[in-house]
């Protein structure tokens, strides 16, 4: 059984819908990932996931769980995190605000796992006290993820977590991704650099008009002449 696994998804925006028959999988520990043109309707993917869509048809199962058309603040005390593409931080906050911000549902924020994102990300443990607003895209986006893994959660969602990087940040945003997988969150990522995110990845799906295209292992994906000359420039 799939950790998630989405069947014939149909879902939008009020009464326009963006997604037909959408069907998508991520198994335990894997790494998945959604390319496409733009307007393809891969970030409502992401957004009916985890609740932020109308809901039209299909279903949405994690871990097991029926979770189809769940709200947000639900879908957050199973197992998924969430990192939007834009407005991901609470600016006026500072680093270890916006982090404990993260574990809102619980009683007390988790020392360890506030231990284990300064860890992962060392430059926000140097940053503590900085306001969010005034740090670097870069910068932001790790506070995002960060604020995201401290439920620790089994899966993963990013919207472009490389959206507006400097080219030189890049590289090192899929790092820290490829490490995250690495200690076992199962990752389903959004993401407008294509062939980087299919070399990295364990698998791969191609959106067009809101509809499946095409499925297989990353690799073989950026490989295929088909999809490389339609969706990824040759």
């Amino acid at each position: 059984m799939s950790l998630l696994d989405v069947e014939s998804l149909d879902a939008g925006y009020g009464d326009l819908q963006i997604l037909t028959d959408v069907d998508l999988d991520v198994e335990d520990g894997e790494y998945v990932t959604i390319v496409g043109p733009n307007g393809a309707g891969k970030s409502t993917v992401m957004k009916s996931v985890f609740g932020l869509t109308t809901y039209m048809g299909g279903t949405v199962t994690f871990a097991g769980e029926d979770i189809t058309d769940t709200r947000p603040e639900d879908v957050i005390h199973k197992g998924l995190g969430y990192v939007p593409q834009s407005d991901n931080v609470f600016a006026e906050l500072d680093v270890e605000e916006n982090l404990e911000m993260g574990a809102y549902i619980l009683d007390e924020v988790p020392e360890d796992a506030l231990r284990e994102v300064y860890d992962r990300f060392p430059i926000l443990e140097e940053r503590t006290g900085q306001k969010a607003g005034t740090m670097s895209g870069g910068q932001q986006q790790m506070l995002a993820m960060g604020r995201a893994l401290m439920l620790d959660p089994d899966l993963l969602l990013l919207d472009e977590p490389s959206a507006g990087l400097a080219p030189d940040l890049v590289d090192e945003m899929f790092d820290k991704i490829d490490e995250i997988n690495d200690t076992g969150t199962s990752i389903l990522m959004v993401e407008q650099n294509a062939k980087e995110a299919l070399r990295r990845c364990d698998r791969g799906y191609v959106l067009a008009n809101g509809q499946n295209r095409y499925v297989d292992e990353g690799t073989k994906l950026l490989n295929d002449e088909e999809v490389r000359q339609q969706f990824l420039g040759g």
